[in-house]
């Protein structure tokens, strides 16, 4: 399938490892122009190098702190004047949340996953507005469904409910705004995640990832590249029909139902 995304310019917050360097190079891969943006401006050049190189994109790295406002807006302006303007965002840029705390992390996840994804729909979708055509797509996570920490939960509805209210903002003007909502993906974060649990509990790395399998439908981790394969149709125009909704890429949860 022709995902009609050649010629289409994206940004990738958190993007030089985990799910958003996996949706860059699916973007990529569709034949569009990406700029992945990160904290680490030698790590996310690097990444941008090698993807460029894998896919024959134009590839750009971008350093930004997606928690501070002028920041964004430098990273916005550097990023329009590089691509030529910004047709796709996907918001993906969070702290590494410890899966054994609880509402100490609750400030800086607020600032940087969800005002931090405010902040760079602003700084991109007015020329989304004015071109007519837009895709927005913001990374959450299934806590927004289930109660596994309080902090984590908080801050994943919080976004679902930004997504529902930035679509009926921006629809009537061309652009969609989405949300997906992974589960255990095996990332560097979730192998981080799961070497803290181990310690904590005294069980085996086996024995947790196991865990996480156990909870999914189809028995396994998911990878980021089938992560990213969903975000690249969201960021299509194949898409259309799909605007303010949730869509879970976790596997499948077991037991529960949404309707």
């Amino acid at each position: 399938m022709d995902l009609q995304l050649a010629g289409r310019r994206a940004v990738v917050t958190g993007g030089s490892r985990g799910i958003g360097f996996a949706v860059g190079r699916a973007l990529a891969q569709e034949g569009a122009a990406v700029a992945l943006v990160s904290r680490n401006a030698e790590s996310v050049a690097a990444q941008a190098t090698r993807l460029s190189a894998e896919t024959g994109a134009q590839v750009i790295g971008v350093a930004a702190d997606t928690a501070d406002d002028g920041s964004v807006t430098a990273m916005a302006e550097t990023v329009i004047a590089r691509l030529g303007g910004v047709d796709i965002l996907v918001n993906n840029a969070a702290p590494v949340m410890s899966a054994v705390s609880g509402e100490d992390q609750l400030e800086e996840q607020i600032n940087v996953k969800v005002r931090g994804y405010l902040r760079c729909v602003r700084a991109f979708t007015p020329g989304m507005t004015e071109r007519r055509w837009g895709r927005v797509i913001n990374v959450a996570g299934l806590a927004a469904r289930q109660a596994v920490s309080v902090t984590g939960s908080i801050r994943n509805v919080a976004i679902a409910a930004m997504t529902r209210n930035l679509a009926d903002e921006l629809g009537p003007r061309g652009v969609n705004v989405t949300v997906v909502h992974p589960g255990a993906t095996r990332t560097e974060a979730m192998q981080w995640a799961v070497q803290q649990q181990a310690e904590a509990t005294g069980r085996s790395l086996e024995e947790i990832e196991r865990r996480y399998a156990d909870s999914i439908s189809i028995g396994r981790v998911i990878e980021p590249a089938e992560v990213a394969s969903v975000v690249a149709f969201l960021a299509s125009p194949l898409s259309v029909a799909i605007n303010g909704d949730a869509v879970c890429v976790g596997g499948g949860a077991k037991g529960a139902i949404h309707y």
